[in-house]
């Protein structure tokens, strides 16, 4: 009886785990072409939520992007709620595809190693770990799965579930707005 109920456990543990393929939006338009998209002005606006729903800071952050060939550059300028002002700078490029998604990666100064994305009809969806600083000081290395979605020409939907050591703490919401 114990090993069944264990068994159980094991079961939903991993299947709560589990995550969507990118490739079920294939077929989704508008396409999104990453090198489109975020390059130029952008602006989104944005919230953390904690791991109950609870909204804990609210942002509104603005992007200048520039590409060199398959290489692109989002310098990020955040202006959070709570009155600090925060810059992340990432590094994007192409990586090898499989002839039915994109693939990207990605780096930041905040991010531990690389965030790998896979972009699949209107849909992008990055992994990452980031390098989160606590208002103490300490450090915490949290996990993101990373959705983003094309709604149009100029707005992108961003769901990012963070997670440490497998346990969701909460997430982030943003709205992209391209401006030129």
């Amino acid at each position: 009886m114990l090993f069944r109920f264990l068994a159980a456990c094991a079961v939903l543990l991993l299947a709560g785990c589990s995550s969507v393929d990118p490739q079920v939006y294939r077929s989704e338009t508008p396409a999104l072409d990453l090198q489109r998209y975020f390059n130029g002005r952008l602006e989104g606006h944005g919230m953390v939520l904690d791991r109950g729903g609870q909204v804990q800071r609210r942002f509104v952050v603005t992007i200048q992007a520039d590409w060199q060939g398959d290489t692109g550059t989002l310098d990020e300028q955040f202006a959070w709620s709570d009155g600090k002002r925060e810059r992340r700078v990432w590094t994007l490029r192409r990586a090898a595809g499989d002839g039915t998604a994109a693939r990207w990666v990605g780096t930041a100064a905040d991010v531990v190693g690389e965030a790998r994305g896979t972009v699949s009809g209107n849909a992008l969806n990055w992994t990452y770990t980031f390098d989160l600083r606590t208002e103490s000081g300490r450090n915490f290395h949290v996990d993101f799965d990373d959705w983003m979605f094309l709604i149009d020409d100029r707005v992108l939907l961003n769901r990012a579930v963070m997670s440490f050591y497998g346990i969701r703490v909460g997430e982030v919401l943003i709205s992209f707005r391209k401006l030129s």
